[in-house]
Parts: C-alpha cells; structure tokens; sequence
C-alpha cells in the first residue's frame, strides 16, 4: 500500500503562482506576472471603469478582486479577476465610495478592504467572499486614514499599516497598523514600527510573512522596507534598494515570493515602470529594467 503524502497546507491555501497589476494613472490597464516574476506587455483595455486608488486582493484560491478607486468621482465598484488573469467587467455594490484604500486576504480564502477617503477619511471595512462578494461595511476601526499598504501573514491574517490623516500628499503621514483576525476582524491601532508614511505597498512572501515597502515620507518618496513576521509584527526599517517611490504596488508571485511594482518616483517626475522583485527571505532586489507595461502610478495589485 503507498502512503498517502498529504498537500503543502501552505502552499495549497496561497497557491497563486501568477498575478496582476492593474488600474491606475486613470487608465484600465492591466498586466500579468509570470511565476518568474516576468510583468508582461499591457493587455487590451480591460471592461472595468478606468481608476485611481483602489485596492486588490486574493479571494477563493485563485481568484482576485479589484475594488473602489476615483474615476472623477468616488466609488465602490469592483471588478472580479479569473485565474487566468481576464478582468470582469464593473460590478456595483452597496459599500460607501472612496480611494486610498488597501486590501488583503484573510481566512485563507476571503479578502477584505479598509481605509479609505472621500470627502472625510473612513475606517470602514468591507469583507469579500470566497466567491468575490462585498458584504456591507463594517463599522470604523482604528484611524481613519487613506494611502495605507496590506498583506497577509501567518497564512491567514492580514495587517494593514501606514498611511496618511490628510487628504495632501505631503502630510499627516503614520506608522500605526491594525491586524485582520482569521475571520476578518479588524483590530484597534497599533503604534508603528518604522517610518510614517504615505502609499507605501505591501505584499506576502516565504509563504507566511509579508513586507511593507516604499512610499511618501512628507513630501519626498522613500524606499525603506518592513518586514512583517508570521505573528504580525513589524520589523523596524531596513535601508531601502531600489527606486524611491510611493502610489506602487505589490503582490506574491510562485507562492513564496514578492515583487513590488510601478509608482512615482517624485511628485513632477512623473510615473515609473519599474519593478523590484522580493526573495522568499524577505530580501528586495534593486531595480529590474523598466517592464513592458505603461507607467503609471496608484494602481493595485494581487496573486492569481
């Protein structure tokens, strides 16, 4: 009789080997990550509403969600992502309108989207299903803010961090950050570890920790990073490689690894292209040669 040789839990539960970066700079654009953390040329305009500022996260166990965003006015609607990467068309929802937010998995097979502005900062939260759909909005938890980064950690939590009190770019900046339970519960502030900032991204790696990177330091970009260990605590600074930006994105790609994505280097410089891959350690590799896909800035980004 063989022996039964039961699946990697870990890498069964992530199993997103692929993903995307979309949105963005106004636009509809995607682009897909191979499981070498190649980004690829941009695909055809997608049927989502072109946007700015909305978040994106893994749900069910290959699938992914883009949700919220400004397209000239505020709004909830999100967009479905099948396992091959096709962007579904605008799906409307209930949830209160807003941009800056963030988003993450949690429960292994469930998302959620926090923080977020329009006309006031919210810190409302709003659940996604294992099958990609929005719950109505859960009451405010923590700061309000706008311009934080989330990712997943010890497999099936999540923790959002940073961000900004302000509507400006230049200032308000936090380090505080709030942990999502395994049934999507937010909690109460933490006091931050690490520089406050603005629009940094954050993204999971070596299966169950996750790192925080990049974004606005008052008025300047940065590229500091934080590690996020498998019990949610965040490590202090590690000197940044790489391009300093804000308004990027990131995601895991290969089940265990990162790659950080796309932003803007300086407020009149414009966008970036660029990309920075993360090791299944945690380590950030200093610039790729610019992708294929159009720069752009404030877009998102999740595993596939």
């Amino acid at each position: 009789m063989f022996p039964i040789i039961p699946a990697n839990s870990a890498t069964a539960a992530s199993g997103r080997d692929t993903g995307i970066f979309g949105f963005g700079s106004a636009s509809a654009i995607t682009n897909l990550i191979s499981n070498a953390g190649v980004v690829a040329s941009d695909q055809a305009a997608t049927t989502g509403q072109a946007r700015n500022g909305l978040g994106a996260c893994e749900y069910g166990e290959d699938t992914g969600i883009f949700g919220f965003g400004n397209n000239g006015g505020n709004t909830s609607i999100t967009n479905l992502v099948s396992n091959t990467g096709v962007v579904a068309s605008d799906t409307a929802n209930a949830a209160a309108g807003g941009y800056g937010c963030a988003a993450c998995a949690y429960g292994e097979d469930k998302g959620i989207f926090a923080f977020r502005y329009d006309e006031g900062n919210f810190a409302l939260s709003t659940k996604v299903s294992n099958a990609g759909v929005l719950a109505s909005d859960t009451a405010a938890v923590g700061t309000a803010r706008k311009g934080t980064a989330a990712c997943e950690y010890g497999e099936d939590k999540g923790i959002f961090a940073y961000g900004s009190t302000k509507y400006v770019y230049s200032g308000g900046v936090v380090s505080m950050s709030n942990k999502v339970s395994n049934v999507g519960v937010v909690a109460s502030d933490v006091s931050g570890v690490g520089s406050a900032r603005d629009a940094p991204a954050a993204c999971s790696f070596g299966e169950d920790e996750g790192i925080f990177g990049f974004g606005w330091m008052n008025g300047s970009s940065g590229s500091a990073t934080n590690l996020v260990s498998n019990t949610g605590v965040i490590s202090s600074d590690t000197a940044g490689v790489g391009t300093a930006r804000g308004y990027l994105a990131a995601t895991q790609y290969d089940g265990d690894k990162g790659i950080f994505g796309f932003g803007m280097p300086a407020w009149a410089a414009g966008a970036t292209n660029i990309t920075n891959l993360v090791s299944n350690t945690g380590v950030v590799a200093s610039d790729q040669a610019a992708t294929t896909g159009t720069s752009r800035y404030y877009l998102a980004a999740c595993s596939l």
